[in-house]
């Protein structure tokens, strides 16, 4: 009997010791957190330093998130948010909602980082995906004349389709509205979010797709399969830097920094490239998988600096809807 209740009076330290566990919620994009995503290897690597439970949320798109903390303000559960980018940082900002960081890095991003806020963690360039050996338009304009049918996300939601936007303004400036009448015959759907689309694209139900020059490194180191690959546009490439911030309202601000310090580390880094395929934001010592230099390489790239994105997608996106409404 004495055994027994030595062996119970053990049993309930450890239940309350395992209850004691600081927790840390991060809301981030539902592909992050999806079986194949980063999200199951992210949360195994970081509990095994932080002593804590990491609870990881998704939450739609990218565009999504920022609206769910916009609803939620101040009493958001989240500690972290992550999967906003460049695109919408400066509107993040003006909520008043994120606090500073304390992380320093060695960055390799094709661009200066000096944000006090948000920090990145992976980037790559947006592109049409397609089947390989297709003869594929090389312009908005070719796009626009062809019978080529494509699938692209909502803006409003998506930041793929914040980054479609603002690639096609960044491109056409003034020419933007006319450009994006002549392509809505060529729009098969408008999905909420990239998962969605890139899954209607493998289903046989468009000629392309919006997403990133990254993603044919998918089907060739995961599925053994070189089937696809990318549209390479004359007008170059918009590029888009994935961030992650913590909340002002963080009732765990101490494991907060220790996530944003860790999501730059190695430990984190090596995972981005072959589970959200896209580049990671400092260059992992052992580099990039073999399969990554197959990848076409934009020869130019387009980009809106923060404050400037803001500006442009208030243009843009009035120019979208009306040409989407015809």
């Amino acid at each position: 009997m004495k055994h027994l209740l030595i062996a119970a009076g053990l049993l309930t330290a450890t239940s309350a010791m395992a209850a004691e566990k600081p927790q840390l919620t991060i809301y981030t994009y539902d592909s992050f957190v999806s079986d194949w995503g980063p999200g199951p290897r992210v949360e195994e690597a970081f509990e095994a330093v932080c002593e804590c439970d990491l609870k990881l949320i998704g939450v739609e798109d990218g565009a999504a998130l920022l609206s769910r903390i916009r609803l939620e303000g101040q009493n958001s559960d989240a500690d972290v948010v992550l999967g906003l980018d460049t695109n919408l940082v400066e509107t993040a900002k003006k909520t008043g909602l994120f606090a500073p960081h304390a992380v320093e890095a060695q960055y390799t991003l094709p661009v200066e980082w000096a944000d006090e806020t948000f920090v990145p963690y992976d980037w790559g360039y947006f592109a049409f995906v397609h089947k390989n050996g297709e003869t594929v338009p090389t312009n908005f304009r070719e796009l626009a004349k062809s019978d080529t049918k494509i699938l692209i996300q909502d803006p409003r939601s998506s930041t793929p389709g914040l980054g479609l936007l603002l690639w096609v303004k960044a491109a056409y400036g003034d020419e933007a509205a006319d450009v994006w009448a002549d392509l809505s015959d060529n729009i098969v759907t408008v999905t909420k979010g990239w998962s969605e689309a890139y899954g209607l694209f493998l289903d046989g139900e468009a000629d392309m797709v919006l997403s990133y020059t990254t993603s044919p490194a998918y089907h060739l180191i995961a599925e053994e399969d070189n089937s696809k690959t990318t549209a390479a546009f004359e007008e170059g490439h918009y590029m888009q830097v994935e961030v992650a911030a913590k909340l002002a309202g963080t009732d765990q601000p101490e494991l907060a920094d220790k996530f944003l310090n860790f999501m730059v580390s190695d430990a984190f880094q090596t995972i981005i490239p072959t589970t959200n395929w896209m580049y990671p934001a400092v260059t992992p010592e052992g580099g990039l998988p073999a399969g990554f230099d197959t990848l076409k390489v934009p020869e130019k790239a387009l980009f809106f600096k923060p404050e400037e994105a803001a500006a442009a997608r208030n243009e843009a996106l009035p120019e979208w809807l009306e040409a989407l409404s015809q």
